[in-house]
């Protein structure tokens, strides 16, 4: 859509989503990133000598991938590597074993520092073991940057939120690890994007949207109908410009 020019001539975006781990209706957001930038690897690891064993390179590799983390990368700095897949060669060393996973960052320069850091141990390491690998980043099929909300579209959600819902129904929300599509927007317009939530124990209404489990409390509809609405029209009505005064810093005040 991007490239088809669907932002042409945009200067601001906005999402909704909705969240099992907010009561309903209640808005959450936060200014920053978000969620991570999201990415997938699969390796194939071959035997290149006789008594090469590709199920013991992998599993080195794989225990090597789980530094990055743990040794590298600053703690303050959420990342992520997990190995999630692994196809063994069924006892055929000729044939290659297959392993494969995600890693995640919430900045750009994290998330391409880890990914070079993941493709030096998935080629390098197996070659310890008389073997060698090469690695797919699926980059022009699977890779999704952080999301990421502009300053001044975070205070003009929170402010419209809090308009609308009183002060109860707005609540700031830490980072997830989760990604989204949405992010390419974020980089290309200033961004805002929300969750509004639907959980409601008494109706079961407690589990994630991707969880085959997940049922909506439809109560959320008309509430986020209006904030998401609300959004578009006191922005367009200049709203998000007397958000960003600090005169008008916490007062929730939204032009009318």
């Amino acid at each position: 859509m991007i490239e088809d020019g669907a932002l042409e001539g945009v200067e601001a975006i906005f999402a909704v989503h909705v969240s099992h781990q907010h009561p309903t209706s209640v808005v959450g957001s936060r200014t920053g990133p978000l969620l991570a930038g999201c990415g997938f690897f699969k390796a194939h690891i071959l035997a290149r000598r006789a008594g090469a064993d590709p199920v013991l390179a992998a599993s080195s590799t794989i225990i090597s991938l789980q530094s990055l983390v743990s040794r590298e990368a600053d703690p303050l700095d959420s990342q992520v590597v997990s190995v999630a897949m692994v196809n063994g060669s069924g006892g055929d060393p000729a044939a290659p074993l297959v392993l494969g996973g995600t890693f995640r960052a919430f900045s750009n320069a994290s998330f391409y520092t880890l990914r070079r850091r993941i493709e030096e141990v998935m080629t390098l390491q197996p070659r310890v073991h008389g073997c060698e690998a090469s690695v797919d980043f699926f980059e022009n099929q699977s890779f999704y940057p952080p999301t990421v909300n502009h300053p001044r579209m975070y205070a003009h959600v929170k402010a419209v939120a809090r308009a609308l819902l009183g002060d109860a129904g707005y609540r700031d929300v830490p980072p997830m690890m989760g990604a989204e599509d949405f992010s390419f927007y974020s980089q290309a317009v200033p961004a805002g994007f929300y969750y509004v939530g639907v959980r409601n124990e008494t109706l079961g209404s407690v589990h994630t949207g991707h969880s085959p489990y997940f049922m909506i409390d439809e109560d959320v509809l008309p509430t986020g109908a209006a904030v998401h609405a609300a959004i578009a029209e006191r922005y367009l009505a200049g709203g998000a410009e007397q958000h960003s005064d600090p005169r008008f810093a916490g007062t929730g005040a939204v032009n009318s």
